[in-house]
């Protein structure tokens, strides 16, 4: 596995260039790339950033989808015509992967229609992307005040996550794990363990607020990992490291004590918490 710096998450605005030097400063070993700055670069600047990320035992992780697959088809189409400039991008700067989230409800597509709508966009998503080596990983999303107020539920477990993937059929598609969901979809370490390494895409580390019921979380109010022990790290890096997990490894907190820091402060907390939960399996 490897700690992964993803600024975005933190709340913090910088370039590209200036989240790699973040990263190099306070020990990452990988950077989530930036599918906008990457596709702007010409060759010559993606070979020196290749070079720059080496130097500094540096290595990609998992860029953002940048397709709007949930809204309307004219949306989507324009997306889908654009995704193979930004994969070429990716796969020239030497990044093999991609995540995105499944929205856990829908005001008007029933469940199966919602189903069969991402199993056909996204399987036109994934064609593209393993067109350029690239994978994707799909995120679901499972705090109860997420989806309870939807008209029709949708995919909010690893279970239905599964189900997609299967469905669609490609085997550049997996899961995109994170500690936040899978606490609250009120799976453990069994349910890692079903899965195989090349199965998770990518992996977002998290800890929950303290004194607040699990119904009552709200997905934009985090922590960093291993800040308040609610959720049980050591159990879900475990079962990572149990399936030999190589991949990318960040925080997600949506803290809001986080955005108002400087940068390099913000990233020194963030790093400082990933070593602390990575020290929970003594890695």
């Amino acid at each position: 596995m490897k700690i992964s710096l993803n600024c975005g998450a933190l709340g913090i605005r910088v370039s590209f260039l200036e989240a790699v030097e973040l990263a190099t400063r306070y020990g990452f070993e990988a950077v989530t790339p930036d599918v906008g700055a990457l596709v702007s670069m010409s060759d010559a600047e993606i070979d020196e950033l290749k070079r720059r990320l080496a130097d500094h035992g540096l290595v990609l992780g998992a860029a953002g989808l940048p397709v709007e697959f949930r809204k309307d088809a004219d949306t989507f189409r324009s997306g889908l015509e654009q995704l193979p400039r930004a994969a070429e991008a990716l796969r020239r700067a030497g990044c093999n992967r991609m995540g995105t989230w499944i929205l856990p409800g829908s005001a008007e597509l029933t469940y199966l229609q919602n189903f069969r709508l991402h199993t056909e966009r996204l399987t036109a998503i994934a064609g593209v992307l393993d067109d350029h080596d690239i994978r994707l990983g799909l995120e679901y999303v499972a705090p109860r005040t997420s989806w309870v107020t939807q008209r029709f539920p949708f995919i909010r477990t690893m279970a239905e996550t599964k189900d997609l993937i299967r469905e669609i059929g490609r085997a550049n598609v997996g899961v995109m794990l994170d500690s936040w969901h899978w606490w609250h979809a009120g799976e453990t370490e069994q349910d890692i363990l079903s899965l195989r390494n090349e199965e998770v895409v990518a992996v977002d580390l998290n800890d929950a607020p303290e004194g607040i019921p699990k119904e009552e979380q709200v997905d934009s109010k985090r922590r960093l990992p291993a800040a308040t022990g609610v959720i049980p790290l050591k159990e879900f890096l475990g079962a990572l490291v149990q399936i030999g997990y190589d991949g990318p490894v960040r925080a997600e907190p949506f803290d809001d004590s986080l955005a108002r820091l400087r940068p390099e402060e913000a990233v020194a907390e963030t790093a400082e918490a990933m070593k602390l939960a990575f020290g929970l399996i003594g890695g």
